[in-house]
Formats: structure tokens, sequence, C-alpha cells
């Protein structure tokens, strides 16, 4: 073990630096065995490290490599498994845990004992030794095996040094003087010693013989000891002079000292004097201005003012521990808690008058001027209120009773006030609204049972299912003067009614917002929510001399901003508590006149919602109109629904052609003022909603009524309503209706064709019976160029049926059918023309299909019908001129 300590020291250690202290032979446990060695270096340079290096034996050759070294300080926990039994194992505590072998447990022993000696001399740092002999940790050691394998005690630990170059020369130099130094140790040592005993004999006579030397230098140090002692009893005659000195200047310091802790206190003590009293006084001209202060002129007001916020600021002041004590300081206190009292009581009996006094003189309503449908301004009555805004301020930080009872006293007598001038608005509007119909009653004469004329149900009792003419007839005699028409009427019926309606919410719109500001403003009410400052920190006098105060914290502050918020929104409830109720009762009468009216009222409430909206989504106006849009929006819907229960219910007439329906025009006049009153409104998809559900209704009821027809046929019916419908979605271009658009065109074309094949039926009865058998022997099997040989569809009986079809009677049966389309046709639609056009071609296309079916089944016969493709298109030309 020791060559190979050395060959490790040589070949590994030194170069680097480091002296190898302690190795243990040991390999990994529970693996397959691979020996290496542990070992406990120290570097030689300062400041030193400590470290654990593993060294193994390479594989391509007899010397070592280090391969993994760890510091000794990164090491905590040092198992050696069983302190009382001998067991090679032992575990090292890095940062993982590493289980070794050793090849013995003498030599495991050993470096556990080195690794604590190193651990004491260099580090000091906790390491636990666990299941370890305490023998091992003790600081003297025996210098026996142990000292071998882990290099001795401390002492030899610092005192072993390599050799140096020339001492290895040197040794080299007298090993070769002496042959027999490999080979006879023994004799080699008993040389050296005999060596060293004659230096040691000429060390001594070399020292006897500086003897004298010794004596002199003896001498001479006695002398320097004399000369010390004389030096020393100078300086205690010196110190025991200054002690007296040193006493006067002790003296003197602890008197400058009192000195200044007394300058320190007398200047602490007159800035206290001052903070209070520049802080805590209150100037004669602001106490007199608080007990005796005009508040009904600008000057007395402003003076009044200036004086409670002095007064604020001085009960605010955060005083400092033990002003509270002071009877000056109680005194001035109680001074300012009446002075706050005095004023308060004096500013709450004087805003409380002038809320009475404007609350009966503002009192005028609109029935003096009753021509002009308008509110009364209030902005004088919040003009003079403001100048008060500071004091309601003031009062609300120091006196929150009388605050909140002047704000209830306000909202009482505004509510008195702001309910006769609305009640007396809502009337005049009312009345005006009612004028125009009554108006128009008188103007033409229109008697009912109601009186008036409403979109439900005053256009559907003039027109019942009958003829045009009868219709046109009917609508003519509703026209006694002028030039206008009943619809000329409901439009500027209408037309009024919407003035009137956007008058009213013209009117309150401006003074909801003026008296909710003016709330906010005089009263103090946050609105909005606003960026709060930071936090205040605790107050102490201010460095530029501001006054002190104390600053509630920011989270309170926030959480006053909503119920200020709420307040704001409950005094303009309480104010204006009269607004919705006689909205809603305008809207009912609105919709009582005509339930068309809700369409205008829809539109005009949603843009009014959406300013108001806009400005403050939480203020009052905002609520209460979006409460009143409902009301009409429900009042639009149960007009819609009203629409569909009148197509559900009407009744068709049994004598007379149907002709276009009723509610067909209807939805047609709906669209055309719909489309017109929603032009760029903000809920159009109401009016998509309503208008699906409206045509939907529309295209069932077409259908049922084209049913239930008995003088007209249903293809007729439903071929002209649908093309009327068609026509109407045309030309308005409702883009949430083209799928209906397409479906009605779609309709309007099936039953075209449906109505001229089945009008036009079998012209030329017997030869289409004819060609039916023809075909229909074909479709048996027979050939088409041998029917001709079948006894019943021979040439001779083809020339037979033909005959009996001469141009002639073609002509008349077509002269006889346009009679007939002309009498189940209504002239609204117009449509006879394309009617008679398409029955053209599909005569055209049957006579090409008999004249198809001869050529293949009769080739060569020669036989041909008695009129040709030309003369039907001079038939049918004639007779639509003839008529």
């Amino acid at each position: 073990m020791t060559a190979i300590k050395h060959a490790l020291q040589r070949d590994i250690f030194t170069p680097n630096d480091e002296r190898l202290l302690g190795i243990v032979n040991v390999c990994k446990a529970g693996k397959k065995k691979k020996n290496c060695f542990l070992c406990a270096t120290v570097t030689t340079e300062r400041p030193v490290q400590v470290k654990v290096v593993k060294v193994k034996k390479s594989d391509k050759g007899d010397f070592y490599k280090r391969q993994q070294a760890w510091e000794l300080r990164d090491l905590t926990v040092v198992d050696a498994k069983d302190a009382s039994k001998e067991n090679p194992e032992f575990d090292l505590h890095f940062e993982k845990v590493y289980k070794w072998l050793a090849s013995s447990t003498a030599e495991k022993n050993s470096f556990i004992s080195c690794i604590w000696k190193l651990n004491q001399r260099y580090l000091r740092k906790k390491l636990d030794f666990v299941n370890v002999n305490p023998q091992l940790l003790e600081e003297s050691v025996p210098s026996g095996e142990s000292q071998s394998v882990a290099g001795g005690d401390e002492d030899a630990l610092e005192e072993y040094q390599e050799l140096s170059a020339r001492e290895e020369q040197d040794i080299e130099s007298m090993m070769e003087m002496c042959e027999y130094a490999v080979s006879n140790a023994e004799a080699f040592a008993e040389k050296l010693f005999k060596e060293l005993q004659v230096l040691d004999g000429a060390n001594i006579h070399s020292i006897m013989a500086s003897e004298k030397q010794v004596n002199i230098l003896m001498q001479l140090l006695d002398e320097a000891l004399a000369e010390v002692d004389t030096i020393e009893g100078k300086l205690s005659s010196y110190e025991e002079m200054l002690q007296s000195v040193k006493d006067q200047m002790d003296q003197v310091s602890q008197s400058n000292h009192l000195i200044q802790m007394s300058n320190t206190n007398n200047g602490k003590l007159l800035d206290e004097i001052q903070f209070l009293v520049n802080y805590m006084d209150l100037s004669k001209g602001h106490i007199r201005a608080l007990q005796e202060g005009d508040l009904t002129s600008p000057r007395g007001i402003e003076a009044c003012i200036s004086a409670s916020e002095a007064l604020l600021q001085c009960m605010n002041v955060a005083l400092r521990p033990g002003h509270d004590q002071l009877a000056a300081v109680n005194q001035q206190q109680k001074l300012f808690c009446e002075l706050r009292d005095t004023f308060a009581r004096r500013l709450t009996n004087h805003l409380n008058n002038v809320f009475v006094h404007q609350g009966h003189d503002q009192s005028s309503t609109l029935s003096q001027n009753s021509a002009e449908l308008s509110l009364p301004k209030h902005s004088p009555l919040h003009r003079d209120l403001l100048r008060y805004a500071k004091l309601m301020e003031w009062l609300k930080n120091t006196q929150r009773e009388k605050y909140e009872g002047l704000s209830r006293t306000y909202v009482d007598y505004m509510n008195r006030l702001y309910e006769r001038e609305i009640k007396d608005f809502f009337e005049i509007a009312k009345i005006k609204m009612a004028g125009t119909s009554k108006e128009a009653k008188g103007k033409f004469g229109l008697h009912g049972s109601s009186g008036k004329l409403t979109g439900s149900t005053s256009s559907l009792n003039k027109l019942t299912v009958q003829g045009s003419n009868s219709r046109r007839s009917q609508s003519s005699s509703l026209l006694d003067m002028g030039n206008m028409s009943a619809s000329d009427l409901d439009v500027a019926d209408r037309t009024k009614f919407d003035k009137i309606f956007e008058q009213v919410l013209s009117e309150l719109e401006p003074l909801c917002l003026a008296e909710q500001d003016f709330i906010s403003k005089f009263f103090k009410l946050h609105q909005h929510q606003t960026v709060l400052p930071p936090l205040a920190q605790p107050e102490t006098e201010e460095t530029d001399g501001s006054i002190p105060s104390r600053t509630p914290p920011q989270a309170d502050h926030r959480h006053s901003l909503s119920s200020e918020k709420d307040m704001v929104r409950l005094m303009m409830n309480k104010i204006f508590q009269s607004i919705e109720p006689e909205l809603n009762s305008l809207i009912a009468l609105g919709d009582k006149i005509d339930s068309f009216h809700s369409l205008y009222m829809l539109v005009k409430m949603s843009h009014h919602v959406w300013t108001a909206e806009n400005v403050d989504p939480a203020s009052f106006l905002s609520t209460t109109l979006g409460n009143v849009l409902v009301t009409v929006k429900r009042n639009f819907d149960k007009c819609i629904s009203g629409q569909i229960k009148q197509m559900e219910e009407v009744k068709i007439s049994k004598k007379s052609k149907v002709g276009i329906l009723p509610f067909v025009t209807r939805f047609e006049e709906f669209a055309e003022l719909a489309e017109t009153i929603f032009r760029n409104a903000e809920r159009r998809g109401d009016l998509d909603k309503a208008y699906v559900k409206l045509i939907r209704a529309v295209f069932m009821n077409v259908e049922k009524v084209a049913s239930e027809s008995q003088k007209t046929p249903r293809d007729v019916v439903m071929m002209e309503n649908f093309h009327h419908i068609f026509s109407t979605l045309s030309r308005l271009k409702i883009s949430c209706l083209d799928a209906e658009r397409r479906e009605a065109k779609h309709k309007y074309t099936d039953h075209l064709q449906c109505y001229v094949i089945n009008s036009l039926g079998q012209p030329l009865e017997k030869l289409n019976h004819f060609f039916e058998g023809v075909e229909a022997r074909v479709a048996q099997g027979v050939r088409e160029e041998e029917v001709s040989y079948q006894l019943a569809f021979n040439k001779q009986e083809l020339r037979k049926v033909i005959k009996e079809y001469p141009g002639k009677e073609v002509k008349k049966g077509l002269d006889n059918l346009y009679k007939k389309v002309d009498k189940h046709l209504c002239e609204e639609e117009s449509l006879l023309q394309v009617v008679w056009h398409s029955m053209q071609d599909e005569f055209i296309r049957q006579y090409k299909h008999f004249e198809g079916l001869i050529g293949r089944c009769y080739p060569g016969s020669g036989i041909t019908m008695e009129f040709t493709i030309q003369d039907i298109l001079e038939y049918f030309s004639s007779i639509a001129q003839s008529h």
C-alpha cells in the first residue's frame, strides 16, 4: 500500500500541487468488483482545498488515472454501517449516496479517521459520522498502522515535505559513493550515523568557540532591559500627571452633552408648539363666518366655504402622540366641534328653506302654455344651488346625518314639482296624439264603433275578400274631399305621432341628464369610477409645510364609489318615479290608436336607449328607457301576433273570385312601412324576426285559403298571391327574406304551370286518347313501326280522328279557354298575358308531341294535322288582340 501511495503521489497528485494524506482500496458494493482507490488530498497552496478523489487503474496500461473528485465541504454524512462489528462497507453522502466496500476494515477505519481530522483542521463544518466507533474520532491516535496508512497525526501531516531536486541529487551521489547502499541498507545506515556523529561533534566545538560572543550579546541584552525600565518609569509619571486632565475633560464632555440634549428638547418643544399654533388655530374671521356668515349672497357663501374648509383642516389634523393630553388641545377641539355643529345647523336650515321655496315657486305647469309640448327648464335653480356644492361636500364629510336629511328633503320637494310638470306634459302629449285621429275622422267622415283608424283592424274592416272591382269602389268611397287617400291619411297620422313621440323623448332626455348631473355635482356623488391616487401613508408633519390629515384608506374610497352611484340612481328613481308609468300610458294610447305605432316607438325608443347607454349605461335614464323599451317590444310582438291572427281568421266570399288576398296586401303595406321606419335603425334584428314570422304565416294562410276557394281555382289563388309576394320582396330587397323570395317565385312558377296544364287540359281530346293508346301498345312491347297494323290504331282510324279537329274548331276552343281564364284571373296582377303565353307554349309542345308520334309510328303514310304551328301562333295572337 505504501508503494502504491508513493506512486499515486508522484504520478497524479504532485503535478496538481496536491498532497495525498489518506487512501483506501475499495470497490462498489453489490456490483461486479472493479477495484479503485479513494484518496483524501489537500492542496499545497492557500487557501487549502480538501478533496476526495477516485483513482482507477487504466485498462490500457499499468498507470493510474484520476476518474472523479468531490469537495470535502460537499460531504454531509459518513455512514460506517456498524460501529461494534467489523464491516468493510461504508457510505459517503455527497449530492447522492455512494456505497463502497473496502478491502479491509482497518483501511476503512483509517480512511474515516483521516476524513474526520481533515474536516476538524480545515473545514470545521457540521459533518455527521454515523455508526462510527468514537475512538476513531479522537484528537490523538496511535502512531502505528493508522499513521502509515493515513499519513500520521496532524504534526506529521504538517511536517511532511517532499524532497527537493537538490536533495535528491545529494542522496543519489552519496549512494553512488557507497556501492553497498542498496544491497546492505544497515551498513549504509551505520555509516551515515557515524558521519552524523562527526558533524555533531564539529557543531559542538563551533558553539564552544563562540561562547565569548554569546556573553557579549547577553551583556547588551541586560543593558537594553535597564533602559526599558527607565522609560517605563517616566511613562508612569506622565500618566499620573495626565489623569487629572482626563477627569476634567470628562466633566466638560458630560456638560456639553447635557447642554446639547437641552437644546434638542427645546427645539422639539418649539416645533410642537408651532405645529399646534399653525394647524389648530382658526382665525376670528373664519369663526365669525361660521357663526354669522350670510348664506344668501355670493360673497357670504365664499366666506363660509373658506371658513368651513379651514375648520375641516383643523379638525382633521393628525395629532402626534401625547397631544390629546394637553388641555389647550382639548379646549380647541371642543371649540371646533361647537363651530361645526352650529354651522351645520345653520346650513341645513337655510338649504331646507331654499328647497321648500323652490318646490313651491317652480310649480308652474304646462297648462298655462298648452300649445307647446315642452318641459320647464330648471337650470336657474341648479345654477343657484350649485353655489352651495362645496358646503354640501363639507356637510357630507362632517355631519352625515344632516347631509342625508337634506338629500331626502330635496328628493321629496323635487318629486312633487316634477310629478306635476311631467303629468301636465304627458296630458298635452296625449291630447295631441288623440287629436290626430279625431281630426282625421272629422275631416274625412270616417265612422266606426271606435271612431279611429287602426293598423290592426281598420284596413281589414275595409277589405273583404271579394272582387277587385268591389274593393276599388269601396276604397274610393272613403275619399270625400281633397286628393288624399285612406293610406295617405294613415301615413300622415303616423308621421305626426312619430314627431310627437320623438319630441316627448327629446324633452325627457335632457331633463333627466341635467338633473342627474346636478345631483352628482351638488351632493358630491361620483357617477363614474375614476383612477385613484396611491394609498396615503401615515401622517406626520410634512417637510413642505402642508397640513397633515387623516386620509381614509383607498379600499374604503373604492367601496364608496359603488354606493354613491347607487345613491344617485335611488334619488333619481324617487324624483322621477312618474316618468315610467306616464311613458307606458302614452305608449298604450299610441298602440290603441294604431297598432303600427309600435314600429315607430320601437325605433325611437331603441335609438334613445342606445344614446343613453353610450353616455352612462348605469344611469337612471338608461335604466328607465330600457324598461319602457321592453313594453314597446312587447307591443310590437303583439302587433305581429295580431296580424298573424287576422290572417288565420280571414273568410273568403263564395260568390266572387278571390284575387290578391287582403293579408297579402297588408303584408306589403307593413313591409313598405317597416322598411321606411327601420332604415338605419339599431334594432333591425327585431324586424327581421317579425318578417320571418309574418311571411311564414302568409305562405301558410295563402295555401289554406286556396284550398278552401270554390269560385277561383286553387292554382290561380296560389299563382297570383305568390307572384304578388315575389314582386313585393324583389322590389323591397329585404335581405333576411331572400330564401322566402326564392320560395315564392318557385311556388308561383309551379302553380302557373299546373294551372296552364289543367286549364288547357286536352284541347284535342279524341286525338290525345288515340295516341295514349298508341303509347300503351309501345309500352307493352309493340314496335313503333308495327303499331299501324293494330286494328284499333291503323291509318284509317288516325285519319278519322284528325278530321274531327279542323283549324276552325281549334280556334273556337281556344277562344272559350281565353274567356274562362279571364274570369279566373284578377286585374291587379295583370297575369292574363303571361298565362296565355304559357298556354300557347304548352299547346305547341303537345302538337309537336303528336307530330312526333305520327312520324315514328306511321312512317311514309303522309298523314298530318289539319293545322300547323304557324296557325296555332296566329290563333293565340288574334284571340288575345280581340279581347
